[in-house]
């Protein structure tokens, strides 16, 4: 079965983001003083070395699909772990004859990340390949955790500081929306056709789509298929969100 057009070219720009990003992590190894950034430095190049062999193998051979879950070391971090508020922030600006010190190498793994996070989720909404969708997954959803783990470190360290917006404020402008209440739920909830466990008028819904996809609902018929052979319910896998507290 051979990769679309339209996916080839998308893995083709995630599996050279990749090779970047892997090479410059070896140089930023050679760099780092930190002991716990040269620690984030080592675990995230494994991780993305993984990603990639993943990623490749498919590509060479489509019997080696083995996708594994998004792996994270942000578990248990809760929102009194971040330090809020601005510090005699540090100036920043371009600078010449600048050398590679641990706050550029931290800022330059976190710009990494989030780009890599936003391009992988992008190419997997562009792929048809149950498989390979399912790694682009897990690839974003890994670098998004690596990019918060690098956030953490930053912060601890004071080179990356939040802004705080006071608590009266927040609360004013967010508390504009309410909730939509238990009577709005059942409203919806419990008209015919929205639940496909009762029959009667459930089942004409039901008989609808199923019309629908007889007379060709190429999207519908497909996820299906894809589903009962592959086991996927199109979400992001939940081994690599847990603990994800921001």
């Amino acid at each position: 079965m051979p990769f679309g057009a339209h996916e080839t070219l998308e893995v083709h720009e995630i599996l050279l983001e990749k090779v970047n990003m892997i090479t410059h992590f070896n140089l930023y190894l050679q760099e780092a003083q930190d002991p716990e950034l040269r620690d984030l430095i080592m675990r995230h190049r494994q991780e993305e070395i993984r990603s990639y062999d993943e990623i490749v193998a498919y590509t060479h051979d489509y019997n080696a699909a083995a996708p594994v879950p998004a792996m994270t070391h942000v578990k248990g971090v809760s929102p009194q772990n971040i330090q809020y508020g601005l510090n005699n922030p540090p100036q920043v600006g371009p600078r010449t004859g600048a050398v590679l010190g641990d706050t550029e190498i931290a800022s330059a793994m976190l710009c990494a990340h989030k780009n890599a996070a936003k391009n992988g989720m992008w190419a997997a909404l562009e792929t048809a390949d149950p498989n390979l969708r399912r790694m682009l997954l897990n690839s974003a959803t890994n670098c998004a955790n690596q990019a918060y783990e690098v956030f953490l470190f930053m912060n601890k360290q004071g080179t990356y500081q939040v802004p705080k917006m006071s608590s009266h404020t927040a609360k004013t402008y967010l508390h504009t929306y309410q909730p939509a209440g238990q009577a709005f739920q059942n409203q919806y909830s419990g008209q015919a056709g929205f639940s496909g466990h009762t029959p009667g008028a459930g089942g004409g819904m039901n008989q609808n789509f199923n019309q629908a996809s007889q007379q060709g609902n190429f999207y519908g018929g497909l996820q299906g298929n894809r589903n009962a052979q592959y086991g996927m319910n199109g979400n992001l896998p939940n081994q690599g969100m847990q603990g994800y507290s921001k």
